[in-house]
């Protein structure tokens, strides 16, 4: 393996790279140009859907095909070991040039399911799954939530009942992104409904063109579908397509949970500065509570970079961050949501009128949106309870 670059001459290398095969974004102070989209959750339908993911596939092919794709992996899946925090330093670069915005599918296979299977898969799931999935050949999606179970995941009622060398799954998953243009999904699953909770689960990669699949799209109040349900009605998986040991499930599912709320901590911050812009391209002063509202928005996302930094450190001490992955999350959701509160107070009527005039009513997608992250990659309610539980050192919930 090569040497390690320093970071200030990593990100040079990187910028260099970009500059070849991405123009630049739009300069700062053309303020008024562009897509003003800043919707949380995509808008699309299944046509757009697919068309926008053949693009970024295109673009992470790219990336991985040049050496600056799976940037932490071993050079074994194509990538270049470096440390984790380099992913993050090449990201910040790559956010000045026109490049495809990924939709939630990419990270969920190449920072969740692909570590997890690095984990649990056998060598040879590894040489099957890894290098379609960072490369982004194959997609993936999370088949983890159920309507019945709620929050609380080790109550999921979804059946994988053995046949051989063969596992035969029943139920409904619910609130799955991705569903729609994903290869796999990662589902978790009851195989034994006579033991502890947590202690009956087994995770299977599902092929979402299997028979037996089905899903329905779920229609958002904004009018777009970027959530589905998803119906397994008796779909036959090989025991070859099972993620871990039998009835070890809860375990694989924590490591895909815990690499989600690392991956959240930088949610909604895009969203953030362009509000600020907002308020400095005003054609009038901010009032003194606008003022306030956006010194404290500025404040946050400062204070939510540094909470991002203090993940990156754990992860390069060797550390599988715990409170602060809850603390970021915790934080992310809270910035969304007065990133909603400046928006209101200084678009007023603008915002739930669509008078066609660029960065008004685009924010109703935002404001609708929002709200829906304090559910997404564990509730608020879990993060409190992860920080009771771990900092305050305050008992667990009685097992049940």
């Amino acid at each position: 393996m090569s040497a390690i670059p320093e970071p200030e001459e990593f990100r040079a290398q990187a910028r260099q790279w970009l500059a070849t095969v991405a123009r630049p974004r739009t300069a700062d102070g053309e303020w008024g140009s562009g897509s003003d989209s800043v919707a949380v959750f995509e808008n699309w339908t299944e046509e757009q859907e697919r068309e926008h993911t053949a693009r970024i596939q295109e673009w992470e092919r790219t990336r991985y095909d040049h050496g600056w794709g799976a940037l932490n992996w071993q050079e074994a899946y194509g990538g270049r070991g470096l440390p984790a925090y380099y992913e993050q330093l090449y990201r910040t670069e790559e956010a000045v040039f026109d490049v495809p915005h990924r939709t939630e599918v990419f990270p969920v296979t190449q920072q969740l399911v692909a570590p997890a299977i690095g984990i649990w898969g056998t060598e040879e799931q590894k040489k099957r799954w890894l290098r379609p999935m960072l490369r982004t050949d194959e997609l993936a999606c999370q088949l983890f939530s159920e309507t019945e179970a709620g929050s609380d995941l080790a109550a999921v009622r979804t059946r994988a009942v053995r046949d051989g060398d063969y596992w035969v799954l029943q139920g409904h998953k619910v609130w799955t992104s991705g569903a729609r243009v994903a290869t796999w999904g990662v589902a978790v699953c009851r195989t034994d409904p006579d033991v502890r909770k947590h202690a009956g689960i087994t995770v299977f990669l599902v092929r979402m063109d299997a028979p037996g699949v089905t899903v329905r799209p779920i229609q958002q109040m904004t009018g777009g579908t970027s959530f589905n349900e998803v119906y397994l009605d008796g779909v036959v998986v090989p025991d070859t397509d099972r993620l871990g040991p039998v009835g070890e499930g809860w375990r694989v599912t924590l490591s895909v949970l815990a690499a989600e709320r690392l991956d959240s901590g930088n949610l909604g911050l895009d969203n953030a500065d362009r509000a600020l812009e907002l308020a400095r391209n005003l054609p009038r002063p901010l009032a003194g509570s606008e003022q306030q509202r956006a010194a404290d928005l500025h404040i946050r996302t400062l204070v939510q970079r540094l909470i991002g930094l203090r993940v990156t450190a754990a992860l390069v001490a060797g550390r599988e961050p715990g409170a602060e992955a809850s603390v970021g999350k915790l934080y992310a959701t809270e910035t969304m949501r007065r990133t909603s509160d400046l928006v209101s107070e200084v678009l007023g009527p603008s915002l739930v009128a669509d008078t066609g005039e660029w960065g008004t009513y685009a924010w109703t997608e935002h404001l609708l949106g929002a709200p829906g992250y304090s559910i997404a990659g564990g509730t608020d309610e879990i993060q409190h309870n992860i920080l009771a539980e771990r900092v305050l050192g305050l008992p667990k919930e009685p097992a049940r």
